[in-house]
């Protein structure tokens, strides 16, 4: 198969879609590997890295576009990266459609199949491919949060662990999952006081266990969330409903009513965000206040640490990668149901229900695409 690696253009994304190592895996296989000039270099990586190991460079992403068959990538494809999509051209990359119709409709537009990252799930009912940026997005929230504390940001001017004979700042998790559990134990070594919450038994037993009580893990109720959102210094937004759009779980009523100066870190704004007053923001002009609170929304939070998180990512993608670079698309998504499941957009149809409910598309099971 040719496969095709475009340069990421979203605003202060330095991420790759495949670093030299996975580009030699499917070299050594007999695939062909275009990369786009400087595609590596903002994670350390020059063209030469990538000759070395069987890829080609081409200088424009045109130019990578017209030669793949299958075009990996790390952030949704911006319009002008929409628009040299092709009918039965393979993509591969993070989606996150469900909150984002004009990028769908381009999508159904181009005719082309398009696997999301983040709704591949695997045996145990996890999703693989989002759980690296989800573990990094969840230490960054912390790091994020303290920031936005600062007086010089607009925060409450406080130190997240305090000091002997100052308390330190709450923190309230908003969702125990990966987010959720790496936030915690970012706030955990901080030395904040920390409240998780959620509304699985299983993860509240989970976190109590993992973190020894150092954390307080209460059941998420309206009232829960209320109280909690209310006293906290620190909000962090973790929550996730795979393919769909977050639910807004903190209101603009809550917001009137926070502490002035506390801080909200939503990090489910790439689904649209759990926060009412969120809107997404990028690395370059990362915060702004709603009544008083520091709100930050970073659409691509682990963009900032982009060595790590490609690396991270890389290490999940390239077994799927592998597989529909050796089967073809068709094959590989008849023999992996949870691949099948990344499957979001083909051939003109919304193939992912969460998408089609949220975005009132008609959903068609991708099986009768495949048969």
């Amino acid at each position: 198969m040719i496969i095709g690696v475009p340069k990421e253009i979203k605003n202060h994304e330095y991420r790759v879609g495949m670093v030299p190592s996975s580009v030699r895996e499917l070299t050594l296989k007999g695939h062909e590997v275009f990369v786009e000039k400087n595609a590596g270099v903002g994670i350390g990586f020059n063209d030469q890295d990538y000759v070395d190991v069987g890829a080609s460079i081409l200088d424009t992403a045109a130019e990578v576009f017209a030669k793949a068959e299958m075009i990996v990538k790390v952030k949704e494809p911006q319009a002008v990266e929409r628009a040299m999509l092709r009918e039965d051209q393979l993509l591969f990359t993070y989606l996150h459609l469900a909150p984002d119709l004009p990028q769908t409709e381009d999508l159904i537009k181009s005719g082309a199949v398009c696997i999301a990252y983040e709704t591949v799930t695997d045996a145990r009912g996890g999703l693989p491919l989002l759980a690296p940026m989800s573990e990094v997005a969840g230490r960054m929230s912390i790091q994020a949060g303290a920031m936005a504390l600062e007086k010089s940001k607009g925060g409450r001017g406080m130190l997240l662990g305090g000091v002997p004979g100052v308390e330190p700042a709450k923190v309230v998790i908003i969702g125990g999952g990966m987010v959720g559990t790496n936030a915690a134990q970012m706030a955990v070594g901080l030395g904040a006081d920390v409240v998780i919450l959620d509304r699985s038994i299983d993860a509240l037993r989970r976190l109590n266990a993992q973190f020894d009580n150092r954390v307080k893990a209460i059941y998420s109720t309206a009232d829960a969330i209320e109280k909690h959102v209310l006293e906290a210094d620190l909000v962090i937004g973790g929550v996730l409903v795979p393919g769909a759009a977050a639910p807004k779980l903190v209101t603009k009523d809550h917001i009137k009513r926070m502490k002035p100066g506390s801080a909200i870190v939503d990090v489910a704004i790439d689904q649209g965000g759990c926060v009412e007053t969120s809107h997404a923001t990028t690395h370059q002009d990362p915060t702004y206040i709603v009544d008083e609170v520091v709100h930050y929304c970073v659409a691509n939070m682990p963009g900032a640490v982009a060595r790590t998180s490609t690396f991270a990512l890389n290490n999940a993608t390239l077994p799927y990668i592998i597989k529909l670079a050796d089967l073809g698309y068709r094959e590989a998504l008849r023999q992996d149901k949870h691949l099948l499941n990344g499957l979001n957009v083909m051939h003109g149809k919304v193939t992912c229900k969460e998408v089609a409910e949220a975005l009132n598309f008609e959903f068609v099971d991708p099986s009768v695409l495949l048969a």
